[in-house]
């Protein structure tokens, strides 16, 4: 008889720390990151080198699965319906986790509800430019102009909904004006249109419109971070332009299914962290724009449900609808 006991107590305390056992052993398997953007621009950049890194100095295997479409919308859905063991995960960003719960009617998440997350990465600001010969050359006079004959200034953005047209959005009704809206299919097209005065102003990120800038083709007015940028260093933000605490960037952050347990959440979020601190991290997101960022879990958890609640009378003053 007590060797039975011991025998049963042996094999129940086997199958209690099958579930620890499993956990120390993550991961086991590749971890798919989705990219809801193509491959090839800012987010899948971000995204490949972060995977990158952890991947050299972990021994991770990451697979990039890149789901465009629908505003990222397509991606992160993937991403919150995908079994909740850590090995799916999406890069979210502003738009797909802040901005559409406002600008889709029907959203097939919830970004608060159906997502875990895990931390976040970077933040992208954007710049304000007019062509190299416009006779703007501070905000002050944009605004001043725009003030004394309203609806005379037309400024372009990559499209509807995106997060430079509403950052252009939150501006005019932060400087109480009022631009035209030009929304373009494409970046390339927009650029055109500003260097050749068929648009005044252009609001974009920093890399898209930075070779303009140096080559003497675009001015840059202003930044819409906090601080300044290192790849502009002469250009004045929003807030220091009489705007005090504007600030509209793009962030990016990490997410998984809701139901991901915690302690898988803890460890990516540690790894990721000290990812983002090595120097070429740093010097590579920098190459895009991006400033490191990095926190806890609960830090990118209350930023996306601050974020919603900011962006929401923004979408809705501006008329955007993408359905």
């Amino acid at each position: 008889m007590i060797f039975l006991r011991r025998g049963l107590l042996a094999a129940l305390l086997a199958i209690l720390a099958i579930p620890a056992l499993a956990q120390q052993a993550y991961p086991n398997k590749p971890i798919r990151l989705v990219v809801p953007f193509p491959a090839g621009g800012g987010t899948d950049i971000i995204a490949r080198e972060v995977a990158q890194k952890l991947s050299t100095t972990l021994g991770w295997t990451f697979v990039i699965d890149n789901r465009p479409g629908s505003g990222g919308n397509l991606g992160v859905d993937t991403a919150a319906k995908a079994a909740p063991d850590g090995y799916t995960l999406a890069l979210g960003q502003t738009s797909n986790l802040a901005i559409n719960p406002a600008l889709y009617s029907k959203m097939p998440y919830d970004p608060v509800k159906d997502l875990a997350p895990v931390g976040l990465v970077a933040s992208a600001p954007l710049v304000l430019v007019v062509a190299a010969d416009s006779p703007y050359k501070t905000l002050a006079d944009v605004v001043n102009a725009s003030k004394a004959k309203p609806g005379s200034l037309n400024f372009a953005s990559p499209g509807n909904g995106t997060v430079a047209h509403l950052a252009s959005e939150l501006l005019q009704k932060t400087a109480g004006v009022k631009f035209i809206h030009v929304p373009y299919k494409g970046m390339a097209q927009a650029a055109t249109d500003v260097i050749g005065g068929q648009v005044q102003l252009y609001m974009s990120s920093v890399p898209t419109l930075l070779g303009h800038i140096k080559n003497g083709k675009m001015r840059a007015i202003a930044v819409t971070s906090l601080k300044r940028v290192d790849d502009l260093p002469q250009v004045p933000t929003v807030a220091e332009s009489g705007y005090k605490g504007f600030e509209a960037v793009t962030w990016f952050g990490v997410v998984a299914p809701a139901a991901v347990p915690r302690d898988i959440v803890l460890r990516l979020n540690t790894e990721l962290n000290k990812a983002l601190q090595t120097a070429d991290v740093k010097k590579k997101l920098g190459d895009q724009g991006a400033a490191v960022l990095g926190g806890t879990p609960e830090q990118l958890g209350a930023l996306i449900k601050a974020e919603i609640t900011r962006w929401a009378p923004v979408v809705k003053e501006s008329g955007a609808k993408l359905d």
